[in-house]
């Protein structure tokens, strides 16, 4: 097909959501932009149409498995709804006496979201709520393999609109099968670009032009020390690196496990279905067969996963996920990166201390800024963990992929992309969540100064390092 016809299909969609868009916000109201995030949300929501986007994700990007992606579709999506319910989008959201500054809430415009194939469903529904809840229109780049799942997702959202009178054009996606071409125009035309996925787009984000926010690659190490409940540690650590076949960037990849209870920690992993690998070499091989990431490996049940690395018979059929021993970091040892599959690395720790370093290493080499998780009582060993760490999150005795991106039990807003910060090239160190989709006029008033004399500032330094 012709390329110049691709950009100019591109350039019309986006032309189209920037009419779109200014309506929505000419006549907007809190309601409607409520109403239409509640929209795109049921679309992804109502279990049959959960389980057919389930169902078609698997079926055409071959990662992952069904009943986990209806359980992300889901909780993702309520959780975010239940973090924007009492937002509010439009109009003054702050008028401040004190400063004499009123703030007005206002879209960023049309937002280009590029979206990755691990998520074809979760993460543009999530991108399109957001967008929605601050007026914003959306139009969204899936990759190849993600296709077929945004188009289906589309149509419910459309649907849903059909109901509530509102246009179609708000929520788009660049057609065809996707090309880097059509993605960096849409990179390059929009007001705002969202990209979660391979960090090529990342970088290609940054140097397009647009504002843009862009997450860091993940590859979370957790530390298990001498005074955690091991057993805990382990439920937790199996139930969140065998979830959706970790697809999740928050999918736990190396586990650093001090030496006074590595033997325990072991066994308390074999209870779960977490088996002990010792023969580094044959994994690499196998995981790694041409230098890639094999894919009849990569975010497959436990079983076609120890088929493709030539184990059966030599791991316990209860299985669930393997924890290799290894001790090398970096591009010479790629265990101790990204694997996207049942596959940890499992390393030994003299002490916490050790195991501190240890981390700090791996992340040196890949995922930092993204988060690191610790099981330990001790809770000033989070605090040490957050001071010398490389990254945005620490998170304490949870199952690390379901609690990185929000969760019922902690803080943190639900979101599909972790921004990284400095350490891991990125413009926000949060979970991209709606206050990234909205930005303000500011009405500024005269107040009564407010104007210090010069050694009420210079005091304490004068009588430090004198005048």
């Amino acid at each position: 097909m012709n390329v110049s016809n691709d950009l100019s299909e591109v350039d019309l969609i986006v032309s189209r959501a920037r009419v779109a868009q200014a309506e929505y916000e000419k006549n907007g109201s809190q309601d409607r932009y409520d109403r239409a995030a509640q929209a795109a949300a049921w679309a992804i929501m109502e279990p049959s149409r959960n389980r057919h986007l389930a169902e078609l994700a698997v079926k055409t990007t071959g990662l992952g498995n069904v009943p986990d992606k209806i359980t992300k579709n889901h909780r993702k999506t309520l959780g975010l709804m239940r973090d924007i319910a009492a937002v509010k989008t439009f109009g003054i959201i702050r008028d401040d006496a004190q400063t004499g500054i009123t703030e007005i809430a206002r879209p960023m415009g049309v937002i280009g979201a590029v979206v990755p194939s691990t998520n074809p469903a979760a993460t543009p529904a999530n991108n399109i709520i957001n967008a929605l809840k601050c007026g914003n229109a959306i139009v969204l780049s899936p990759s190849p393999k993600g296709v077929p799942s945004c188009e289906t997702l589309l149509q419910f959202i459309h649907a849903e609109f059909d109901k509530i009178g509102e246009t179609h054009d708000l929520v788009q996606m660049v057609p065809g099968t996707g090309s880097k071409e059509k993605t960096q125009r849409l990179l390059e035309i929009s007001d705002l670009i969202v990209v979660t996925g391979s960090q090529n787009n990342v970088r290609r984000a940054y140097t397009s032009g647009t504002p843009a926010l862009a997450v860091g690659a993940g590859n979370v190490t957790v530390i298990v020390d001498e005074t955690c409940d091991l057993d805990a540690a382990a439920r937790k650590i199996t139930a969140s690196k065998t979830f959706d076949n970790a697809t999740s960037c928050s999918s736990e990849n190396a586990l650093v496990v001090v030496d006074a209870v590595y033997d325990a920690f072991v066994a308390a992993l074999a209870r779960t279905g977490g088996a002990l690998v010792t023969d580094e070499a044959a994994i690499v091989a196998k995981l790694w067969p041409d230098g890639h990431l094999n894919r009849a490996v990569i975010a497959q049940d436990a079983d076609k996963m120890i088929s493709a690395l030539g184990l059966e018979g030599t791991v316990p059929a209860d299985t669930e996920f393997l924890a290799v021993e290894t001790s090398g970091i970096g591009p010479d040892h790629p265990l101790s990166g990204e694997k996207l599959s049942r596959v940890a690395a499992l390393y030994r720790a003299q002490d916490f201390d050790d195991a501190v370093q240890i981390a700090s290493q791996i992340l040196a080499y890949q995922g930092a800024g993204h988060s690191v998780g610790l099981h330990s009582t001790d809770p000033d060993r989070a605090i040490a963990l957050g001071n010398a760490i490389p990254t945005c999150r620490v998170i304490v005795n949870q199952a690390h992929c379901f609690a990185t991106g929000g969760a019922f039990n902690n803080g943190m807003p639900f979101s599909l992309s972790m921004g990284c910060g400095s350490w891991g090239g990125n413009s926000i160190d949060d979970n991209v969540h709606w206050k990234h989709f909205l930005q303000t006029t500011k009405i500024i008033r005269e107040i009564p100064p407010v104007e210090p004399k010069v050694e009420d500032i210079f005091a304490t330094y004068w009588q430090a390092a004198g005048k």
